[in-house]
């Protein structure tokens, strides 16, 4: 406690709940049967003391504030007519009184129900029943601010060290497509410091996989989506290999579905989440892809053609309240030719509002910039893709979480 009526109060302790005892502030106290003269003495000596406790017994009975007081006193005839009177007539009668050990969020809120007056004039902190001392408004919303703020860096520091676990999980693909892909490009973008967005690339002896993966949301609810997705992934894979993704893609969904309680859209379930995605088995020596696609498709660009091919699948998610719970993906097969690029991207890229019209990326834009920058290598191409992409967006936020994987196929070992 401080002996200053003005003092700030002390910092939030590092341990425990801070509790209005924080608050406390030692004022003058007056008792009931005071005179009005002498509470005007009072304010008087102490040019600092906002409102005056009236105490009966080392208990409060209430608080005079003191511009209503002064306010009172100074007009016409009041001063001979009240300096002779009980401090009580001027005195609020019901002050906000809270005990010393009350949580500092319970005097807030409770400061709030009892008004502006609280705020303005303070109140009084007890113990079991005797005055403590007084407490400001003023004070009390530093407290809560610096409570938040200490929330917040709390908060903070455990996304932050999710965002390590996140892009641990995702270390082993990315290694893994380095390791077999020599001209290839990855981005992975959270819209925040963790995403809802992830990839699998794992390397089998006669080719490799890859899974494109656009889960519910962004931020924590998205990362912890990923968390179930990527887990019910690479169940699916040990137990089924690589080589069917549409019945990954089904194993997958069920798998969701399980673990959110979503088993049918008829049957209640308190969310309604899955993901968006695309799964990959690619073949060596012979160039053959085959793909699955859940809302999310393959572009492909030959080497000895101009256009950009889109192999696109069902319109139907993984793991949602409406996803039938034999719902069924096909595979389809596509016949590559060497130096073909690939880019398979979440709609964190396509859906961006940007430019001088502030309508989305697009499609076609993704197609124009493949084929502006197919002579670079895929690195360098991926990297340019990501500037126009800045560019287009410029001063609009972001609106979702992004992730492209681009490859070009005339090095595969």
């Amino acid at each position: 406690m401080t002996d200053k009526f003005s003092a700030s109060p002390a910092s939030i302790p590092a341990l425990g709940r801070p509790t209005a005892q924080l608050l406390v502030i030692k004022v003058p106290t007056i008792t009931s049967t005071q005179t009005n003269a002498e509470v005007l003495q009072m304010f008087g000596r102490h040019r600092e003391l906002i409102s005056l406790p009236v105490l009966e017994n080392d208990r409060p009975i209430g608080l005079i504030s003191r511009n209503i007081f002064m306010s009172q006193m100074s007009k016409p005839y009041y001063r001979e007519l009240y300096e002779k009177k009980s401090s009580i007539a001027f005195m609020d009668k019901s002050p906000l009184i809270v005990e010393a050990d009350t949580p500092i969020e319970t005097l807030a809120a409770r400061a709030v129900e009892s008004g502006y007056k609280t705020l303005a004039d303070g109140f009084m902190i007890v113990d079991e029943g005797r005055f403590l001392g007084v407490g400001a408004g003023l004070d009390l919303m530093h407290v809560l601010a610096e409570l938040q703020a200490e929330k917040n860096r709390q908060i903070m520091q455990s996304i932050d060290y999710a965002s390590t676990i996140q892009r641990a999980m995702l270390s082993e693909s990315l290694n893994a497509i380095h390791a077999t892909l020599s001209d290839v490009g990855i981005v992975w973008a959270p819209r925040d410091v963790i995403g809802g967005d992830f990839y699998h690339f794992r390397r089998y002896d006669d080719g490799w996989f890859a899974a494109i993966a656009d889960c519910t949301g962004h931020g924590v609810p998205g990362a912890f989506l990923t968390l179930i997705a990527s887990s019910s992934l690479t169940h699916a894979l040990n137990q089924h290999g690589p080589r069917d993704p549409a019945r990954l893609m089904a194993e997958v969904s069920r798998s969701i579905k399980l673990a959110l309680g979503q088993h049918s859209a008829t049957h209640h379930a308190d969310s309604n989440d899955g993901m968006d995605a695309a799964f990959f088995w690619f073949e060596d020596g012979g160039l053959t892809l085959t793909s699955a696609h859940a809302n999310m498709p393959l572009f492909l660009l030959s080497p000895t053609l101009e256009e950009v091919r889109d192999i696109e699948g069902e319109r139907t998610g993984l793991g949602y309240a409406e996803t039938r719970v034999d719902m069924a993906w096909t595979n389809q097969r596509t016949e590559l030719a060497a130096g073909a690029i690939l880019c398979c991207c979440t709609d964190g890229l396509i859906d961006q509002i940007g430019g001088p019209k502030n309508i989305s990326y697009g499609k076609r834009r993704l197609r124009q910039a493949l084929r502006r920058h197919r002579g670079l290598s895929i690195p360098d191409l991926t990297q340019q893709l990501m500037e126009d992409f800045q560019a287009y967006q410029g001063t609009h936020t972001r609106r979702d979480d992004l992730t492209a994987l681009i490859l070009r196929l005339d090095c595969q070992p």
